[in-house]
């Protein structure tokens, strides 16, 4: 400072004058330093913002695989009761439609089987011992039944006979 009188108007104007451009640079710095400052506080939220998203990414992964899981063991079970309540459906069906045909009279496959069973054996029988005498029958059988029956006369026939006998 200098040696002037400080209640010298030119003095306190040049003192007035140079307060203010203190200020004035004052504001310009803290500017400056918000400015440098908030554009490391972005790029420091960005980072923070990348880093939380791929946390974000990777837990939404884990749940998704866990989930779908979850929902494939439920399935499976799921198909598992089905195809054993399935079964038991089938048998009750296979049961009542054997009752009623049974109730019909319908033999059932293992008597049919049965049978097939007790003809062959019946077969094999005849083939060994009265072949002869089997193979006479059933050569007979055939030729009767390919003879011609007697035909009776008909209505023209019998008209015709009575007109002739008439004249």
């Amino acid at each position: 400072m200098s040696t002037k009188n400080p209640f010298d108007p030119a003095a306190m104007s040049d003192n007035v004058k140079e307060q203010a451009q203190q200020i004035w640079l004052a504001g310009l710095g803290a500017f400056s330093k918000a400015q440098q400052e908030g554009t490391k506080a972005f790029e420091k939220l960005v980072s923070d913002g990348i880093t939380m998203q791929r946390k974000v990414h990777t837990t939404a992964e884990e749940k998704l695989a866990e989930a779908t899981q979850k929902v494939t063991e439920a399935a499976h079970t799921l198909n598992e009761r089905a195809t054993g309540q399935w079964g038991k459906l089938e048998n009750i069906f296979e049961d009542r439609v054997a009752k009623a045909l049974q109730g019909l009279g319908i033999p059932s496959a293992q008597e049919l089987k049965a049978l097939h069973d007790r003809v062959a054996a019946l077969e094999a029988q005849l083939g060994k011992g009265a072949k002869p005498a089997a193979a006479k029958k059933a050569t007979a059988a055939p030729k009767a039944a390919t003879k011609p029956a007697a035909k009776a006369p008909t209505k023209t026939a019998a008209k015709a006979t009575s007109k002739s006998g008439k004249n």
